[in-house]
């Protein structure tokens, strides 16, 4: 193969995740023309990305359609040898089953993938009913039967300019903590970070996007201790990756921090509440600590994604995590 589209038009965390493919087909196709298609807004996680030949970017708040079918044409015109699907949605599945590239692959559950070549299967949970499979490795295996070699941890790549923006802040020793997410249920309760921010001794670094700022800002002011900083949306996320890898420890909730960790080999304490690891999303660092209610929970987990409030009106497997089990990772 010489010239292969892998897309993944998903959240953040799924791009992150993504790279393994990409990393796994340079290592088995060194000479081989790699692009990669996201959702706008992820384009900036694959900036100076040493395999990433072509960056497409659909815009899907702005004319949806009318970018997905622009994309499409310029796909077919790029005369591709293999297309890999990583998302499950028809939108992608029309870039694929459409690309006139002789290896189209992807998932099953993609609606589109009775017009693929290879398919296969997507499946959240226990394998074999013996180990659960990381999203990683789901996506390894639409790649599998063309793999020589297999590079099983994603992997960004911060610009000496991102090190160098950051170099400013690593001065002392620090931890950051990345309180934030899309949906409230995966949001650690703000009274277990404060308790976690007034046991630390270190400098505390608060991340997040534009978009967190406010919140990163209500719980410095909520906490006594001085050496609490909000950076939330100081940082580009390759930035905000550069300094996590030099962190004593990241604290993070099943969110897109946590992945960054992943593809940087950050040590990382994630917080799992209304989700668990064993969807395969959890942390791949070498150095990587798991925090979740022990408890039997029935009602845990209420959904893949998690929701904007608790469905059961308690949150009881976020506000019965132990305080103490964090702050013991700052030991």
């Amino acid at each position: 193969m010489n010239k292969i589209l892998v897309i993944q038009t998903a959240f953040i965390g799924d791009v992150i995740l993504a790279t393994s493919v990409l990393e796994s087909l340079h290592a088995s196709y060194p000479q081989a023309q790699i692009d990669f298609l996201v959702r706008k807004g992820n384009e900036p996680l694959l900036k100076g990305h040493p395999f990433v030949g072509q960056l497409y970017i659909w815009n899907k708040k702005e004319g949806k359609w009318r970018s997905l079918f622009n994309l499409l044409s310029q796909i077919r015109k790029a005369n591709y040898d293999a297309v890999f699907n990583l998302q499950r949605f028809a939108s992608s599945g029309i870039l694929t089953a459409f690309s006139k590239a002789p290896l189209k692959a992807g998932f099953k559950k993609n609606p589109l993938s009775f017009l693929f070549n290879f398919k296969t299967e997507h499946s959240l949970g226990l394998k074999g009913g013996q180990q659960y499979l990381h999203e990683v490795d789901r996506n390894l295996e639409v790649i599998k039967p063309w793999l020589r070699t297999a590079v099983r941890r994603p992997h960004l790549y911060p610009t000496p300019q991102d090190e160098e923006r950051v170099s400013l802040l690593t001065g002392c020793p620090f931890i950051t903590i990345s309180p934030a997410s899309v949906w409230e249920t995966k949001k650690t309760p703000v009274s277990k970070w404060l308790e976690l921010m007034k046991a630390s001794s270190v400098k505390v670094y608060l991340l997040g996007g534009p978009g967190d700022r406010e919140f990163c800002e209500e719980l410095r002011a909520m906490t006594n201790n001085d050496l609490v900083v909000n950076i939330a949306g100081d940082l580009t996320l390759l930035q905000s990756a550069a300094l996590m890898r030099q962190a004593q420890m990241n604290f993070v909730n099943d969110s897109g921090p946590l992945h960054l960790c992943s593809a940087t080999n950050a040590p990382v304490t994630a917080v799992f509440c209304s989700t668990i690891p064993e969807f395969g999303f959890g942390p791949l660092s070498d150095r990587s600590i798991v925090i979740q209610e022990r408890t039997d929970l029935t009602c845990r987990p209420c959904g893949l994604h998690g929701h904007k409030v608790c469905p059961k009106g308690h949150f009881n497997c976020g506000n019965l995590i132990s305080t103490v089990e964090l702050i013991d990772q700052l030991k």
